[in-house]
């Protein structure tokens, strides 16, 4: 079992840039897939980055590839998202995942354990 809890959200202006983490309970954090996705108000939970347990792999959405980043640090069972020039179509609710597979999902139905989120929002 695994529970998640993210931070760092809240009120940017365009162009500007903040980090997301997400801190996670239970000792087999570092075997996890993690994940993050967000929501926009009227539409679907969309994905946006993900990495694998042990760093090897980071994956990301072309939409915010080249301007968020994925990371982790297992001795904080601790997973980040640097976001950088942020734009107003960035404004959403995010949400970090966890999945215990070795392969890195990129769909939202391949997470086993979601936090509560984190409102985004990017004024321009």
């Amino acid at each position: 079992q695994v529970q998640l809890v993210e931070s760092g959200g809240g009120l940017v202006q365009a162009g500007g840039s903040l980090r997301l983490s997400c801190a996670a309970s239970g000792r087999t954090f570092s075997v996890y897939a993690m994940g993050w996705f967000r929501q926009a108000p009227g539409k679907e939970r969309e994905f946006i980055a993900a990495i694998s347990w042990n760093f090897g792999s980071t994956y990301y959405a072309d939409s915010v590839k080249g301007r968020f980043t994925i990371s982790r640090d297992n001795t904080k069972n601790t997973v980040y998202l640097q976001m950088n020039s942020l734009k107003p179509e960035d404004t959403a609710v995010y949400y970090c995942a966890a999945a215990r597979k070795t392969v890195v999902p990129t769909y939202e139905w391949g997470y086993d354990y979601w936090g509560q989120g984190t409102q985004v929002t990017v004024s321009s």
